[in-house]
């Protein structure tokens, strides 16, 4: 009964889940419109754009207006101090203030360098789309190349067998044949089950559910283009690396945070100004000379005299920081140039792999053409074709296995240089 319960379980998944067909740039755009880590990334950048508008609040000017009722007994007085009012109202912006300047200054930096971060996760995420597609489409491929095998394995098993009834063959043939249709059938099953889980994980970085399946269409597109020189590509990578530029913007909100820090030091201005308007009935018992409108204009000035040791001891820690992030990006262009030139190297090697397993392929089909040749003036059998279109079939695969691992160290090269995503358009 639970045998049955999860085989339903399992048709009902399928039969709900959606095959999209998509082209490597169709998968790319989407994924850098949908893909959840990114659009995670693009909201903690929107936060930090916010945080600008916190960080400016004091430079701004603001309103406050108020009244009340109260019984009053004896001289007029109110809580916050000021005189009772029907009406009153309130402004202050701070006009000279060094260290929420510098605190403004330090957030901007931080939303910058939270849009770099966005940015490389979009490099991220169109690199891990593309190694992803790229992945499906070579396992497709095997799979074709896999059951053209699995079908001449058949025909040749079916021709062995009556040549083992006739007595042309010994019996242990059929099992040899036997061997050979298994080990191919089981590796289609489990290539099958490998594309599967590689289309699966395409929809799923593609924002889709992991029922869906995203099926990788063929279509015309040049090679990717990678620099000239491994040179070319280190100078490239290092110009245009994201978490260098993240570490720069790191290294100047620091900066900030140093100045921020010192200013503590520095005298406060705020403009500040009131407004009231007095009740008759409330003073006339207690004053000479009454006015309902009463208002002031003018600054409020604060000059720390003992400002304590919070302040050096912030500005000690963010200049601690600074030689952190210097150790740290200095650390970082050592691994780009050891990591591009490894990517550009392993691209040469995986071109030079390519071009043997080409000529390899070409040897084995001039020697299927000369088998057929030979066939046709009956110095060949049929078997020794059959097998040299085995071997060609094996061949055909090694080279799909060789361009695909081409097109990911070219990928991989883009990666590092910074141009992966203008590759992909």
């Amino acid at each position: 009964m639970l045998k049955h319960i999860l085989l339903l379980s399992v048709t009902a998944t399928v039969a709900f889940a959606e095959v999209h067909p998509l082209t490597l740039g169709q998968a790319v755009q989407l994924a850098l419109k949908e893909n959840p880590d990114l659009v995670l990334s693009r909201l903690d950048q929107q936060k930090a754009e916010s945080a600008i508008r916190v960080a400016k609040d004091p430079f701004a000017p603001k309103l406050y207006a108020g009244s009340g009722l109260a019984k009053v007994w004896g001289y007029p007085t109110s809580i916050e101090g000021a005189a009772p009012a029907i009406i009153q109202t309130r402004t202050d912006m701070a006009l000279y203030n060094r260290a929420k300047t510098y605190e403004l200054a330090r957030v901007r930096e931080t939303a910058r360098g939270a849009e770099i971060d966005t940015q490389s996760k979009s490099d991220q995420i169109a690199y891990q789309t593309a190694t992803l597609f790229l992945d499906a489409q070579q396992l497709d491929r095997g799979k074709q190349s896999l059951q053209l095998e699995a079908e001449s394995l058949q025909r040749v098993s079916s021709a062995i067998a009556v040549q083992v009834e006739e007595g042309r063959q010994l019996p242990i043939e059929n099992k040899r044949v036997a061997v050979d249709l298994a080990r191919a059938s089981q590796r289609l099953t489990a290539l099958n089950g490998d594309l599967d889980y590689s289309e699966a994980s395409l929809a799923v970085v593609l924002g889709y559910p992991a029922t869906d399946r995203v099926q990788p269409v063929e279509a015309e597109r040049a090679a990717f283009d990678v620099p000239a020189s491994e040179q070319a590509a280190t100078e490239l990578a290092l110009q245009n690396n994201k978490d260098i530029r993240k570490l720069e913007s790191q290294l100047q909100a620091k900066g900030f945070e140093v100045k921020e820090a010192e200013a503590a030091r520095l005298p406060v201005v705020d403009v500040v100004a009131q407004y009231a308007l007095l009740a008759k009935s409330n003073y006339e018992n207690f004053f000479t000379r009454f006015q309902r409108n009463n208002g002031e204009l003018g600054v409020s000035i604060q000059i720390p005299l003992i400002t304590g040791s919070a302040s050096k001891g912030l500005a000690s820690q963010a200049q601690v920081d600074i030689l952190e992030l210097r150790t740290q990006m200095a650390q970082l262009r050592n691994r780009i140039q050891l990591d591009t030139q490894k990517s550009y190297q392993e691209l040469q090697k995986a071109s030079s792999a390519q071009e043997v397993a080409r000529l390899d392929l070409d040897y084995t089909r001039d020697q299927v053409s000369l088998l057929l040749t030979q066939l046709g003036e009956g110095r060949a059998t049929q078997q020794q074709v059959d097998n040299a279109r085995l071997t060609e079939q094996e061949k055909w695969i090694a080279l799909y296995d060789a361009q695909h691992a081409v097109e990911n160290a070219r990928l991989d090269v883009l990666r590092q240089t910074g141009t992966l995503q203008a590759a992909l358009r």
